[in-house]
């Protein structure tokens, strides 16, 4: 399944737009990511098993490796 039907099945589920599914998803991996509270060694050892170009994941990133999670 792509990316853009992802989104479009959540955002039709909750009335709202696709820019706003992709906006909200981004806005929670990274306060996952930069909450002081989810500091710690175990936290960050989760966090970095998600292949990312940058510090943070995208919402894409995060999506594919939570799909291949899954599948395994």
């Amino acid at each position: 399944m792509s990316m853009r039907r992802i989104y479009r099945k959540v955002a039709k589920k909750y009335g709202v737009t696709l820019k706003e599914v992709r906006q909200e998803i981004q806005t929670c991996i990274t306060e996952a990511y930069t909450d002081p509270l989810n500091q710690n060694e175990i936290t960050g050892a989760y966090q970095k098993r998600v292949p990312c170009k940058g510090e943070i994941p995208t919402p894409e990133e995060l999506i594919r490796y939570l799909a291949r999670k899954e599948k395994q």
